[in-house]
């Protein structure tokens, strides 16, 4: 009897044990499959949201700041992108001209921009690669604090002269600067950029003296070229171009290796007596650092169809631009190599920045 009860009560306390133990793990396998659910609902939402955002943007209107005033190459390169970039990405892109310092007061605000995609520079060699070599008080890093988003042009330099300066052409102009030391003025838009370095190569490889006057942007200098109020300047072909066409400016040489395609009838630096000269600018749009990934693609993809379409490629030829596509990748690798070759042009002239 007592066997049987201990028999019995053994095995009823065995069998509570058992569904005790049966539903305590059907619990934690329904806690963890309840888990598990709003583990794969949480990454649905996430994948769901993360294309959301990225195919509204832009939500709201662009800024793009160009280092330069008015009317000089770079802001003309801006002022027909923007459009163009506004139509096709149905949102306002708004230039903003922020010049002064050799473009560093634009490029420095462009750097400092929340990296949100709404805020991009229209970059250059002069503030994205000179400036940084010769100032190291520059405030920004040339590579580190911009994401680059795509290289769109190329453009050469020309050399002016106001027609009533008794020289026509380059070797006369030389002949000319020698016999009058240190009388020639030279203008330049701004220290450190590409056409003060054209000027500074030009005056070491003819071994003469030229007075240095130093502009605000481009405009400026080609004015006072048309004034008379300096003797020359080394400029972009844009703002330097309706003049010479019109004859109020005489064109002696251009910067590139060829002959500009603007100016077929105006020789190469390069061929006027100084061979290896030569020197380019580019043209391209850059973000601060960190600016998401789907902004930079979407910016690269709708630059680069806009410089294909022949109705804006026509136009940067017009103004004597060379049209380049690139993707990000390619434009980093670009830039990295451009501020190598101006770090070695800098050092062969022995440039100082003031």
């Amino acid at each position: 009897m007592y066997t049987s009860r201990f028999a019995f009560h053994y095995g009823h306390t065995n069998t509570a044990s058992r569904s005790i133990r049966f539903r305590s793990e059907k619990r934690l396998k329904l806690n963890h499959i309840a888990s598990y659910c709003v583990l794969a609902c949480c990454l649905a939402h996430t994948l769901l949201i993360v294309p959301a955002h990225a195919q509204s943007y832009p939500a709201r209107p662009i800024r793009l700041i160009v280092p330069w005033p008015p009317g000089g190459g770079v802001d003309i390169a801006a002022r027909t992108l923007g459009p163009k970039l506004s139509e096709n990405l149905a949102q306002s892109v708004v230039v903003d001209n922020r010049a002064g310092a050799a473009g560093m007061i634009g490029t420095g605000l462009a750097a400092r921009a929340p990296a949100d995609g709404y805020t991009i520079l229209l970059g250059a060699a002069g503030p994205n690669a000179i400036v940084p070599i010769l100032n190291p008080k520059a405030p920004y890093d040339a590579l580190k604090d911009f994401t680059e988003v795509s290289h769109f042009a190329n453009t050469v330099y020309v050399m002016v002269v106001s027609p009533s300066l008794p020289a026509e052409s380059i070797k006369q102009l030389v002949a000319l600067a020698k016999a009058k030391p240190a009388q020639l003025t030279i203008g330049a838009s701004g220290t450190a950029t590409p056409a003060h370095i054209s000027g500074e190569l030009f005056r070491v490889a003819a071994g003469i003296s030229l007075t240095p006057v130093f502009y605000k942007g481009a405009a400026g200098a080609v004015i006072d070229v048309l004034g008379g109020q300096i003797s020359m300047t080394i400029e972009t072909i844009s703002p330097a171009l309706p003049h010479v066409r019109a004859g109020k400016l005489r064109a002696l040489g251009v910067t590139a290796s060829r002959r500009s395609t603007q100016l077929p009838d105006v020789p190469t630096i390069a061929e006027s007596g100084f061979p290896g000269f030569e020197v380019i600018n580019w043209y391209g749009v850059l973000a601060p650092a960190g600016t998401p990934r789907h902004a930079i693609t979407r910016l690269n993809r709708e630059i680069t169809q806009i410089t294909k379409a022949p109705e804006t490629r026509d136009r940067l030829v017009s103004y004597g631009l060379e049209v380049i596509t690139s993707t990000p990748e390619e434009y980093t690798a670009f830039r990295k190599a451009d501020l190598i070759k101006w770090a070695k042009i800098v050092k062969d002239i022995n440039l100082k920045y003031e």
